[in-house]
């Protein structure tokens, strides 16, 4: 591959631009992020997937979210960067695992295209209800059916940890401004120190869940792979779904499924938008 090539892929209109940190020769600064996912003077993406090395996993991962902040997981990010890896042959297995700061994860190949991967099931880890560790500032051991205030209103919330930390809101109702409005207000919430994702859940049957997502450090998503693992473990933590559940969003659907141990399992598809090489006036633009 060409120095500073990128491949630029969405899961389900979530779109991550990803690097080979062996393979580019500017330093990915907080700045250079926010300058290559700002869709006017750079590609334009919901963040950056770093390519990096190993010794626990097959492969390293660093995720980054636009505004420059790190992610410790993502589901659509993770799905991204499997395809990339097995689209471009740096591995001829199906299976392999991938290093994130959110933990390990075990990737499988499930469905190709014309040889590239198409649909691909992420095992994405145990969902930790656990309030400390996910982390939150909350007094009871889980945050489950616990009232929060956000501006002028008052939540019912649902904490959990898919390796990152998530506040789901059950509604009757589904509305875009309203999630736009108090994400913001929820994700930099004084209970949750670490800042927070935020999902608005509307329960259709035991297999099937629509929700809206705000993501910490990105806003307002039309998908997002944790979300939809979090959303899903917590309505089957109160008894609101089966084992095997269907996440709608706004960007695609999601196949979430958790056995009785807390492991989950996420599937869905991906699809490469565009690749090329950063040109040298932009690398020159990063390294001022």
């Amino acid at each position: 591959m060409d120095m500073n090539y990128f491949v630029k892929t969405h899961g389900l209109g979530n779109e991550y631009i990803v690097l080979d940190k062996e393979n580019i020769n500017f330093t990915l600064t907080k700045k250079a992020i926010q300058r290559i996912c700002n869709v006017n003077f750079g590609i334009g993406s919901d963040g950056i997937l770093l390519k990096v090395q190993s010794n626990k996993a097959n492969f390293g991962l660093r995720i980054f979210n636009p505004d420059g902040s790190e992610a410790e997981k993502s589901g659509n990010g993770l799905r991204i960067f499997c395809k990339y890896i097995y689209d471009y042959a740096l591995t001829n297995n199906k299976v392999f695992s991938v290093e994130t700061k959110g933990g390990i994860v075990e990737a499988n190949i499930i469905e190709t295209s014309n040889k590239k991967a198409k649909l691909i099931s992420v095992d994405m880890g145990k969902a930790i209800f656990n309030s400390k560790e996910i982390p939150t500032n909350f007094i009871s051991n889980e945050v489950i059916g616990e009232k929060l205030e956000a501006y002028d209103k008052q939540y019912e919330i649902n904490c959990v940890s898919i390796g990152n930390p998530h506040c789901v809101i059950l509604k009757r109702e589904l509305k875009i401004d309203e999630i736009k409005k108090y994400g913001k207000i929820i994700e930099n919430h004084s209970q949750f120190p670490n800042k927070t994702n935020v999902q608005f859940a509307k329960l259709i049957s035991r297999n099937e869940v629509e929700i809206l997502i705000w993501e910490r450090g990105a806003g307002f998503t039309l998908a997002s792979g944790t979300s939809s693992c979090a959303v899903a473990s917590v309505l089957r933590k109160k008894n609101l779904v089966d084992n095997k559940v269907k996440i709608k969003m706004l960007g695609g659907e999601l196949l979430i499924e958790i056995d009785d141990n807390w492991n989950i399992k996420m599937t869905g598809e991906v699809r490469q938008i565009a690749y090329g090489t950063l040109s040298d006036e932009l690398i020159e633009d990063l390294n001022k």
